[in-house]
């Protein structure tokens, strides 16, 4: 399952996700969004997990918790249109 993630603070690197994540389950891989320009985060990533259950309690334990200061927005990535 695609996880999308949001409301994060600027200051979070991918292997801070990748941490968070992993006590819910195998990860197979973390994306935080970059401005191309300054290189400095967009404030939102995603997260690929293969277990969709893991990865749904992910979303259900973390939704508005409190992450580096930030209250987390985390929910099933949308497909592409």
């Amino acid at each position: 399952m695609n996880i999308y993630l949001r409301n994060l603070n600027y200051g979070v690197k991918q292997q801070d996700l990748q941490t968070l994540l992993e006590g819910f389950g195998a990860i197979d891989s973390v994306k935080i969004i970059v401005d191309r320009e300054s290189g400095r985060s967009k404030g939102f990533g995603f997260a690929e997990m293969s277990d969709d259950e893991a990865a749904k309690r992910a979303i259900e334990e973390l939704s508005g918790k409190e992450f580096a200061g930030r209250a987390l927005v985390i929910k099933e990535a949308r497909p592409r249109a």
